[in-house]
């Protein structure tokens, strides 16, 4: 019974075509129901021969196809001129009728058959877009694995190199790890990109929630502009670390965001933090930042003040 019932639900979900038994069942009870319907019309009205067969038609050939439903309509026919539920006898009116009710019934056949055919090769099509999508994860996923284990290889041969180098191994050593949280936030995002306000929290939540704040409306970056600002807001971050608000006990940053006519505006502004009283030569970090955003046709400035590092960033955001 489970099987039956199983295959009932497959067949009018269209997923599968029904064996024939089971829809020449389906059609019968259809025009049971149908005739019961007819007999119930009678006490009313006698002369209604055909109408309540519309329905089983229609049922009978979405289920089991267009042959059921020209059984179905057929069948309906007959039991439309030979059954009575009433003193009236079949004569020439009712042929006529008869007629008319199986010219509207192919019709009727017709455009279900139509549609079920639509609706057959639009879950072809689902069905491999499906299959599509599943292998495109996979490969996806792997890609994702060897990079991962790219970047740890890299990493582990740049700490050998660089053993004795201890200030610089530091500074790179940070840098590889950003970039790599930075891929796991995009990872779980199907590589598509993230959210900014979530990449602003990865980078500063280690310094403690309650001392920056985020002020913008939710926006979501593509892969690559999230790469590189991420890089950028590492940097910031990690100069904040040193000499910045984060480096003062009453320190704060302010982060905020506006996006207009396609171009995003990033205002990172630390207040309370140490003077900055010495700007040394331009470093890497200072060149990354001066360099990230070109790509996106933006750029940064960066002025020193008193209490902290007060920089606008400015770039297109990609349409992709």
């Amino acid at each position: 019974m489970a099987r039956v019932i199983d295959e009932f639900r497959r067949g009018w979900q269209g997923s599968s075509q029904p064996s024939l038994p089971l829809a020449i069942g389906f059609a019968v009870f259809c025009l049971a129901l149908s005739t019961a319907s007819r007999w119930g019309l009678a006490q009313i009205r006698p002369d209604v021969f055909f109408t309540p067969y519309f329905p089983a038609v229609m049922l009978a050939t979405m289920f089991g196809g267009y042959r059921i439903g020209i059984l179905t309509a057929l069948a309906a026919g007959v039991l439309g001129v030979t059954v009575n539920f009433g003193d009236a006898t079949a004569d020439s009116a009712r042929i006529v009728l008869l007629a008319i009710y199986w010219a509207v019934c192919g019709v009727a056949i017709w455009g279900v058959e139509h549609y079920r055919a639509i609706a057959a090769h639009q879950r072809q099509i689902s069905k491999r877009l499906i299959e599509e999508e599943e292998y495109r994860k996979l490969v996806v996923d792997e890609l994702q694995h060897r990079l991962k284990n790219k970047t740890s290889t890299v990493h582990a041969v740049l700490h050998q190199v660089l053993a004795d180098q201890p200030q610089v191994w530091a500074s790179v050593d940070r840098r590889i790890r950003a970039l790599s949280a930075t891929d796991d936030l995009i990872a779980r995002l199907d590589g598509r990109g993230c959210d900014i306000r979530d990449l602003l929290r990865s980078e500063l939540e280690p310094y403690g929630h309650v001392r920056f704040n985020l002020n913008g409306d939710a926006l979501f970056l593509p892969a690559k502009l999230a790469v590189s600002l991420a890089l950028m807001f590492h940097e910031l971050a990690t100069n904040a670390s040193k000499y910045g608000a984060f480096a003062s006990v009453r320190g704060f940053l302010q982060v905020s965001w506006l996006v207009s006519d396609g171009r995003l505006s990033i205002t990172w502004d630390e207040t309370e933090g140490q003077p900055v009283e010495n700007v040394g030569k331009p470093g890497f970090g200072t060149k990354l930042l001066n360099s990230a955003l070109r790509a996106f046709d933006g750029k940064t400035e960066i002025s020193y003040l008193r209490t902290g590092v007060h920089a606008i960033m400015q770039c297109r955001i990609p349409a992709d």
